[in-house]
């Protein structure tokens, strides 16, 4: 397709692009956080848009010509790329939920921070853990993976064929229950050690009553909170570096099951 030669039905096959891309790029992460510019954002679709029209467009004969048809289109547009987007969010949010069980443990309920990505409060820990695990992320070339299936969007789904089928709503459901899941694993070493010190903190407070556990126990188990904080970090590595390989086929699996 030459991108130079303007006409109508190119007109419309650049704008359906367009739409693809800005509506599904917006819902997945690291693409559409809440720290990046918006003028960034609306640059980086339209160059994407650019660079996908000549090669995977969509017909411009698919463009609704009535309102109706538009706004539907939208929506199950906006829909897929909220499908998307939450493939990848039930990794971070079940690494976000084990650190802020890890926080709680450690008694930093009351330490709290700014998300850049939400905007939403939470704890020091899951804060590190949600750093630690995008980093990985974008080691394993994970960034990549989501365009490669925005790309591939445009083989499995045409324009508006975003359809809820139970099939999609069964592996959404499958999908928010492994976060929990993901936060129980990722929390459960540090759950174990500082319980083990908060019984020997109690048995002490029998043996001792006069001891002020209150000030001793506290550095204690920020002590060693942090120090399996620091061992999650390998385990982390080895469940995303499986969990980044899982994301290909689930997302063709998802869009395949949507038509």
């Amino acid at each position: 397709m030459d991108i130079f030669s303007f006409s109508a039905a190119g007109a419309a096959s650049f704008l359906l692009t367009l739409m693809r891309v800005s509506l599904v790029l917006f819902m997945l992460p690291f693409y559409g956080g809440e720290y990046i510019p918006v003028q960034v954002k609306a640059a980086l679709c339209l160059v994407l848009s650019m660079a996908l029209w000549p090669h995977l467009s969509f017909p411009g004969e698919l463009f609704p010509t009535h309102p109706g048809g538009m706004l539907k289109m939208i929506l199950a547009e906006a829909l897929l790329g909220l499908t998307l987007g939450l493939c990848v969010h039930f990794i971070f949010a079940g690494i976000q939920t084990g650190g802020e069980i890890i926080g709680f443990q450690m008694g930093f309920t009351m330490v709290t921070l700014a998300d850049p990505s939400s905007g939403a409060q939470v704890s020091i820990s899951a804060h590190l853990l949600y750093t630690v695990a995008l980093i990985i992320f974008l080691a394993l070339d994970g960034h990549l993976l989501m365009l490669r299936a925005l790309a591939d969007s445009f083989l499995l789904m045409p324009p508006g064929g975003m359809v809820p089928r139970p099939a999609v709503t069964g592996d959404m459901l499958e999908l928010s229950g492994g976060m929990f899941s993901l936060a129980v694993k990722i929390a459960a070493p540090a759950i174990v050690a500082l319980f083990t010190v908060e019984l020997a903190l109690a048995l002490m407070g029998r043996a001792a009553p006069q001891m002020n556990l209150l000030t001793m126990g506290f550095p204690v188990k920020i002590a060693v909170g942090f120090f399996f904080l620091g061992i999650l970090f390998t385990i982390m590595s080895q469940r995303m570096e499986g969990l980044v390989l899982e994301l290909g086929p689930m997302f063709d699996r998802l869009m395949g099951a949507a038509r």
